[in-house]
């Protein structure tokens, strides 16, 4: 009964899912199309070309739905670092009534089928568990689109809009995701403090580096559209919360299902030697996410860092520069976050899961 409830919700949440996509899409359409190169009409033929840029004359065939549909257009290509070909999908826009410009590729096809690959390998290694993993991946993806940024787009107070959100997600994402046991409610019930304390770090240091939240482009864009409308410092701290949300629930859950082993491969274990062998697999944990974080977020901002390496600044002087400092916030107020979320759990688990005997598993 339990599966079919599962399989009841993954349908309901992907068809809102799917039906947000299509009202975005007829909202744009008015806007941009969708259409296919069906010819090259010129290539390279302007004189007003600079050694080694591009120029190309296209002719397209409008494919989204509209009073455009199935009409050629021509266009002129003048980005020097694009060479379309024939077959390629462009998202156009009518610049006036007789001249179109390119706005994108189209990359949906591509995703779409980046996601379907996803979910065959979620739920070929983890078959049920993966089904409510995505159940609960789904609910947290609607409870972002529907409730959190709504919100923060009137005006809303982000942080505590994040908290609203996080508190909804954390048991609907993790009881479908680990089942309804007491292992679940105690990484729950973790997660909860760890988060607590991640958001007053978050929040203290946000005011001690006096950081703005200003320092991306992103930030001042939505200052320039909407002046004063966002707390922009709020903004910041929502998304570090947010943030290492996810990365909670594999540690909470972790330490809590490391408990649960030990105790039922032996019932005899004294609460203190049970904690102590907990925290020693915790360590190579802590050790792994923490690496994984810094390395995450040093992926996301390796143009960013590869511009301040070129531009031969002491190292002191590029810390000090925002956009750099957020990172660095971030990255240590999110890792202090996953470092005491391990003894925490692992200190519930321990109290409320090493007191029986019995097979906790079956709970």
């Amino acid at each position: 009964m339990n599966k079919i409830i599962k399989i009841i919700f993954v349908v309901f949440i992907l068809l809102q899912i799917f039906s947000v996509n299509s009202k975005a899409q007829e909202q744009s359409e008015t806007k941009t199309y969708q259409a296919t190169i069906t010819e090259i009409l010129e290539k390279n033929n302007s004189t007003n070309l600079n050694a080694g840029e591009m120029f190309q004359k296209l002719e397209l065939v409008v494919t989204s739905k509209g009073e455009l549909k199935s009409e050629k257009i021509s266009l002129e290509n003048i980005d020097p670092r694009i060479e379309y070909k024939v077959g390629d999908k462009l998202m156009i826009y009518r610049a006036n009534a007789e001249t179109f410009l390119i706005a994108d590729q189209v990359r949906t096809n591509a995703l779409f089928i980046l996601f379907l690959v996803f979910i065959f390998f979620v739920l070929l290694i983890s078959r049920w568990r993966g089904l409510g993993s995505l159940l609960g991946m789904s609910f947290s993806f609607l409870v972002i689109i529907y409730f959190i940024l709504p919100r923060i787009a009137t005006g809303g107070d982000p942080i505590l809009i994040a908290i609203i959100g996080s508190l909804l997600i954390i048991p609907a994402t993790f009881y479908p995701s680990h089942g309804m046991n007491r292992k679940t409610t105690i990484a729950v019930f973790s997660t909860l403090i760890a988060l607590v304390v991640t958001g007053f770090l978050a929040s203290f240091f946000i005011n001690f580096a006096k950081l703005s939240g200003l320092s991306s482009e992103e930030a001042g864009f939505l200052q320039t559209i909407n002046p004063g409308l966002f707390n922009m410092k709020g903004l910041l701290l929502a998304g570090i919360i947010i943030g290492v949300l996810g990365v909670l629930d594999d540690v909470t859950v972790s330490q809590a299902s490391i408990v649960e082993q030990l105790k039922i491969a032996d019932p005899n274990l004294k609460t203190t030697e049970l904690y102590k062998k907990a925290m020693q697999v915790g360590h190579d944990h802590i050790s792994s996410m923490v690496n994984t974080l810094v390395l995450v977020y040093a992926g996301a901002s390796l143009p960013l860092l590869l511009l301040f390496n070129d531009a031969a600044r002491p190292f002191s002087e590029i810390l000090n520069y925002e956009i750099i400092a957020d990172e660095i916030v971030r990255t240590l107020v999110g890792s202090i976050g996953l470092i005491l979320a391990v003894p925490i759990s692992t200190f519930f688990a321990v109290i409320f899961l090493g007191k029986s005997n019995n097979k906790i598993s079956q709970d």
